[in-house]
């Protein structure tokens, strides 16, 4: 085993303390102690020492040990897991390590799998740049998502919203609701806003109305916190209300099926997930998109959203910026604000 996955792991441990999650915190900081001393840890990763740091090792061990305890399949763990009543302690590191020990071949297929999030508190993020742009195109949305996981984004317009000055946006009988979503320059919340057509593509799409696909997005969000939990339960509730479609397909493959419609604005959006799509598929995206945009009208317009890490200019470092590129004209990004890791807040320019 390199160097290289032990400190992977410790910067993922750095990250979840930064972002809140004092469980991963302590407990990657200390499978990676246990990684390095060649212990049950290793043995589990064995095969993946070449993983590049974007593939998220780290989170794909810990939410594949999580799913094992939300299925009631590991009941050694639940006294130390909040998702299942409890609390953490530090007595949970040596229960996930002996786990490791004793079933690691159950764990090691889990492992083949990206992180499916499908982060909820991403939508203030999206549904925000999105009321930006039909204040610009007052048109009927066609909406469309790569990397869509299982499409719970793709609800956005169905979820409430609450400003940092009290107001809000949406239904306010929505079973998701994204409090203190949105900072600084004001949005648009008066702007009508339909979509008509929504869907999604993902090369491992999760179909949300089973209990393994509850189980799947559950175990990748933190066990420690709840309000991600939360807002995730009631996405699922009311994807099982109003599906939506998410094909398997590649995010090239898909966007290269796309047209544009007189009388709608087409969106294309996508939220942390480009750095999983390869650099050759990332081209094709961006070269049929500006193919598209090179035939958008005002009466037909193309708008790429995303919210990725990205930088504002070649010396600046990555931060989860929300951008608009925009058809007609030359395809210009457009810094719409930055959002938090998990979405909220967005503070917008």
């Amino acid at each position: 085993m390199t160097r290289s996955q032990p400190d992977l792991f410790r910067r993922q441990a750095l990250a979840c303390d930064h972002l809140g999650s004092p469980m991963y915190a302590e407990l990657l900081a200390r499978l990676a102690d246990d990684l390095e001393a060649g212990g049950p840890t290793a043995h589990v990763l064995r095969g993946h020492e070449d993983d590049p740091g974007p593939s998220g090792l780290a989170l794909r061990l810990t939410g594949s040990v999580h799913r094992l305890v939300l299925a009631g399949a590991a009941p050694e763990l639940t006294a130390y897991y909040p998702t299942t009543g409890r609390s953490w302690t530090t007595g949970g590191v040596a229960a996930v390590i002996d786990l490791l020990d004793r079933r690691g071949d159950e764990v090691r297929p889990l492992l083949d799998h990206a992180p499916q999030t499908n982060e909820v508190g991403r939508s203030s993020a999206l549904l925000g740049g999105l009321l930006r742009i039909v204040e610009r195109w007052p048109l009927p949305v066609r909406l469309f998502e790569i990397g869509a996981s299982g499409g719970l984004n793709l609800l956005a317009d169905r979820f409430r919203y609450r400003d940092d000055e009290g107001g809000g946006w949406g239904d306010p009988e929505s079973p998701v609701v994204l409090d203190r979503a949105w900072e600084g320059a004001p949005l648009p919340l008066e702007r009508p806003m339909t979509v008509l057509e929504r869907g999604g593509c993902d090369l491992h799409p999760v179909d949300v109305t089973t209990e393994d696909g509850r189980l799947t997005l559950t175990s990748y969000v933190w066990p420690d916190m709840s309000a991600r939990h939360a807002r995730l339960a009631g996405a699922i509730e009311l994807a099982r209300r109003e599906p939506v479609r998410v094909v398997h397909n590649d995010a090239a493959s898909y966007v290269e099926g796309l047209e544009l419609r007189t009388g709608r604005v087409t969106v294309v959006w996508h939220s942390v997930m480009w750095q999983y799509v390869p650099r050759a598929e990332q081209e094709r995206v961006t070269a049929r998109l500006a193919d598209m945009g090179s035939s958008a009208t005002d009466l037909a317009p193309l708008v790429h959203l995303f919210a990725e890490p990205t930088r504002r200019t070649p010396d600046d470092r990555h931060r989860f910026w929300v951008v608009a590129q925009t058809w007609p004209g030359a395809g210009e990004r457009e810094f719409l604000g930055q959002m938090a890791a998990h979405g909220l807040p967005v503070v917008w320019e």
